[in-house]
């Protein structure tokens, strides 16, 4: 499969793991768009955790999506990445993809990772060799047990290194890292997919104020070469990294732009800020 690259405004900022231009291996965003969700709605129990939910994430944006608990913030996720099914709506991955017709797998593998609040690595094995059990190869046990590691693999473990900033951890197991370390750590093997987007959930929960600084400049790197979705109650971090910012409140959204425009918003005000 060839892979295509689209120019991006957010794609200018320099650094990541690419060219600074927007990965798109087999995403159609001729349109810009990479994910777009319309009039999604998931109700349990006569609960409606989506309301009519309509959201488009641009290609190579760093898009942050805040709101109260209840939001409607994990379902969206959920939906997104296949885990919940929508009782209405449609849920596109660029152009082509429709994201409701496959499995959890199946939307892993066309290109969208998430990742969850806490990190999940394998904390006997060193940071290299966990980067190096995520990457994208066939899963199956015999040539699980086969492959061998060959240089452009290498190399591009040694890249994810360096982007991560744990190249100087590389031979330490994962299970001593520091809170924030394994969460770079677990970003890091979700870039051994070779993902087009990453779906972040509440990513600097129980961080260092340095491990939260750190955290904004990979976000803020990753962001052209990669699109990014990020849950977070942080303000100060939203506010840091944010290109465009999604308030949810019962299911749908209220409110989006800039924290500024947002935090002016009269409903965001009364429902999620309190100010």
């Amino acid at each position: 499969m060839s892979i295509g690259l689209l120019s991006s405004g957010a794609g200018d900022r320099s650094g990541g793991v690419g060219t600074g231009r927007v990965m798109t291996t087999g995403v159609d965003v001729s349109h810009r768009g990479i994910l777009y969700l319309e009039s999604i709605s998931v109700s349990f129990d006569g609960f409606k955790a989506l309301n009519d939910l309509s959201l488009t994430i641009d290609a190579g944006e760093l898009r942050c999506v805040i709101g109260p608990n209840g939001a409607g913030k994990t379902t969206m996720m959920d939906v997104i990445t296949g885990k919940t099914r929508p009782d209405a709506g449609t849920a596109f991955f660029g152009q082509t993809i429709d994201l409701t017709r496959l499995s959890e797998p199946e939307i892993a593998d066309r290109g969208i990772g998430r990742k969850f609040q806490k990190p999940t690595v394998f904390g006997q094995h060193t940071v290299f060799e966990n980067l190096e059990l995520a990457r994208k190869a066939d899963k199956r046990v015999w040539p699980t047990l086969t492959a061998k590691l060959d240089s452009a693999a290498h190399r591009r473990i040694l890249t994810i290194l360096d982007t991560i900033k744990l190249t100087g951890e590389a031979k330490r197991p994962a299970g001593l890292l520091s809170h924030g370390q394994k969460q770079w750590l677990e970003i890091g093997m979700l870039l051994m997919q070779e993902p087009q987007l990453l779906l972040l959930d509440e990513p600097v929960a129980g961080m260092t104020d340095d491990e939260t600084l750190r955290s904004a400049e990979l976000f803020q790197s990753l962001a052209g070469d990669y699109t990014l979705v990020v849950v977070e109650h942080d303000m100060d971090f939203v506010a840091r990294i944010a290109d465009r910012v999604t308030v949810l409140h019962e299911g749908r959204v209220i409110a989006e732009g800039s924290m500024q425009q947002v935090q002016q918003d009269e409903q965001v005000i009364e429902v999620f800020l309190g100010r």
